[in-house]
């Protein structure tokens, strides 16, 4: 048997008997959502709990000051930046920041292929957010909020991390990258649910983690799963993309697929993915 198909049969055991171990979420960002869900929480406290950690207090600083928001007057505290946040986004964007902590390694090869999993999954985000936002405008609808889409496309392949990292362990078949892509395409979807349970997330993001890469997992509605699609078709990450944003224009994600390449929706889109730079 091949390493490849050695890995991949471990992985697929390890998958069916809930041995793979999986990634935790960073303490901070635990920290910042159970402070979120207790219903005593104001933005004062809140502030205090983001300041716990320098970094996510200068990168919240720096969001509610981004172009994204659209605020000419700059906020210079925790406290300004979460009452210019807001409670609600809060939770959602501490989490999303603190995430790019676990894709990191020790290993040369496999911080490489870290770090482009970690693009991929901001040029989806950036893309999602865009469309989204210019969605939004179009339709005057409310009932999906940015942050949790922008949350859902950043767990969206979460599941590539313990692929990943039991591959780590078998150097040789970072030499072969085409199986990598292949093992994630398989397994990511179900591993990533499993991570998305194991953080107590809810259903949305459960949903989008295990079945986004699945074209035949349609819902009757719009939702989150659809913007995800679309932001990973656009940054050429799905066999298809053509297919992908034929389907979402047909079912009015988006009007016209000439709105997806203006100097609007690139501002939009930049704009976003400077949020996590």
């Amino acid at each position: 048997m091949s390493t490849q198909n050695a890995l991949l049969t471990i992985l697929v055991e390890k998958i069916n008997n809930d041995t793979l171990v999986l990634p935790t979420l960073p303490a901070i960002a635990l920290k910042v959502r159970k402070a979120a869900d207790d219903p005593n929480i104001n933005l004062l406290k809140m502030a205090d709990v983001i300041g716990q950690d320098p970094s996510l207090s200068a990168r919240m600083i720096k969001i509610s000051n981004s172009a994204y928001l659209g605020r000419e007057i700059k906020v210079t505290s925790t406290s300004q930046a979460v009452t210019r946040i807001g409670l609600a986004q809060v939770k959602n964007i501490a989490t999303a920041l603190a995430m790019e902590q676990l894709f990191v390694s020790k290993n040369e090869i496999v911080k490489k292929y870290m770090a482009k999993k970690w693009t991929d999954i901001i040029n989806i985000v950036g893309n999602a957010m865009a469309v989204m936002a210019l969605y939004q405008r179009a339709t005057k609808k409310k009932d999906l909020s940015i942050d949790t889409m922008t949350l859902s496309a950043l767990v969206a392949d979460i599941g590539a991390l313990p692929v990943l990292t039991e591959a780590e362990r078998h150097d040789s078949v970072f030499a072969n990258p085409t199986f990598l892509d292949v093992a994630i395409d398989k397994l990511a979807g179900r591993i990533g649910g499993s991570i998305m349970r194991e953080w107590k997330f809810n259903d949305v993001f459960i949903e989008c983690a295990e079945h986004w890469r699945n074209p035949e997992y349609v819902k009757p509605e719009i939702s989150y799963i659809d913007f995800v699609r679309v932001g990973a078709a656009l940054a050429g990450l799905v066999d298809k993309p053509d297919d992908v944003l034929t389907a979402a224009a047909q079912r009015g994600v988006f009007n016209d697929i000439d709105e997806l390449q203006t100097p609007e929706f690139q501002d939009l889109r930049d704009n976003a993915k400077a949020l996590f730079a």
